[in-house]
């Protein structure tokens, strides 16, 4: 019996609920009528006893057993036929009730992974299924926007993975066709060896992010001097400033210490400041500034190149997004470092900002100072 209730469609349940109130309102209602009844009915009689004894057929105690059986036999007659109807009325009202809900199933049938722009149909947006309705359509919209960054995740993944395999085949196949020197099979091999390099620094970035979007990479946190962390970046790159003739400057304003793990963030300077150097001209100066104010740490890394479009802006954080594909290739980049540098500031709970114009880009990243997390 409970695992039938269990399983029972709601109507049904429904309707079971409903007939067992009305059947015990209407049981209490017929008693408390048959007891009213039964009291004024003595009443009555002995108030007529009392004028006109002589006239009485009954005994009063008669009279009313009588009368009482009476109704007894109407109220249970008819107690079963009232208790029919009301289930039936109560079927026909959950049916009637639960006919939107059926709506929604229908919709929501429709809709598959290559129809996620559809929603469900919300006749009445303000009682209860509207808004169930509507919660589902907001999850609809979810899934969608997730399911378009997968694909798109997926289909860039999948260029950049080509790319490579297309070189390290074309080479393979170039040394084999015909007998080459032992310098040309190194120069072969070499080209083959740069080429799984990038793989391998691709799938290992994939492969980051990945298990930082599934939020299983342990954080360490502690205290951590933002102005070291710029002075130890620009110490790093600074070789590949100088072959491209340009200068790394550091600014310390304030000191700003943060509870962070230094090797996250460390790799969110270094991918700001390197996407700085690539794609700054020749002799500029990259700046990074550190500041701190209101209980925020702020670090600005700030290039003299050509600055970022306002269309570009909104995606330049997507993984695989690029504004020049060929000199990214180029360079090569693939596209995931400020992906990358964006995950690793929110991972600190810090949020990664970009201002550009004509002469240049300022990427901000702005992280909770230590004495402020314990003051809170």
């Amino acid at each position: 019996m409970t695992r039938w209730w269990s399983t029972a469609p709601i109507r049904v349940r429904l309707t079971v609920w409903y007939t067992a109130v009305l059947s015990l309102l209407l049981i209490l209602y017929a008693t408390v009528t048959f007891l009213s009844v039964r009291h004024e009915f003595a009443e009555q009689l002995e108030e007529e006893s009392r004028n006109d004894p002589e006239h009485a057929a009954f005994t009063p105690e008669d009279w009313v057993e009588h009368q009482q059986a009476e109704v007894l036999v109407v109220l249970i007659s008819g107690l079963p036929i009232v208790i029919g109807l009301a289930g039936l009325g109560g079927y026909v009202l959950a049916r009637r009730a639960l006919v939107p809900i059926d709506h929604l199933a229908a919709d929501a049938q429709r809709i598959t992974a290559d129809r996620l722009h559809e929603r469900l149909s919300v006749p009445n947006q303000h009682d209860e299924i509207g808004r169930l309705a509507a919660v589902i359509n907001d999850a609809f919209a979810r899934i969608e926007t997730s399911f378009e960054q997968l694909r798109r995740f997926t289909a860039d993944a999948s260029h950049e993975l080509r790319t490579p395999l297309s070189v390290i085949r074309g080479v393979g196949e170039f040394g084999l066709r015909e007998t080459r020197t032992p310098a040309e099979y190194q120069d072969a091999i070499g080209s083959m060896l740069e080429e799984v390099d990038r793989l391998t620094r691709l799938v290992d970035t994939l492969l980051r992010l990945s298990r930082g979007d599934a939020g299983t990479i342990t954080l360490t946190r502690q205290a951590v001097d933002v102005g070291e962390v710029a002075r130890e970046v620009t110490a790093s790159l600074q070789v590949l400033a100088e072959e491209r003739g340009q200068q790394l400057r550091v600014d310390i304003v304030r000191d700003a210490v943060i509870d962070a793990d230094a090797l996250v963030l460390r790799d969110a300077v270094t991918n700001l400041v390197d996407n700085a150097v690539k794609y700054s001209p020749r002799g500029s100066t990259i700046t990074l500034r550190v500041d701190a104010a209101d209980g925020q740490a702020r670090l600005d890394v700030a290039d003299q190149g050509p600055g970022i479009a306002q269309e570009h802006r909104e995606r330049v954080f997507d993984r695989f997004y690029r504004i020049d594909e060929g000199r990214s290739r180029e360079m090569g980049g693939t596209g995931l470092g400020l992906a990358i540098a964006k995950w690793a500031v929110e991972a600190n709970d810090g949020r990664l900002e970009l201002h550009s114009n004509e002469s240049g880009s300022v990427f901000t990243m702005t992280l909770p100072l230590r004495h402020s997390k314990q003051e809170s």
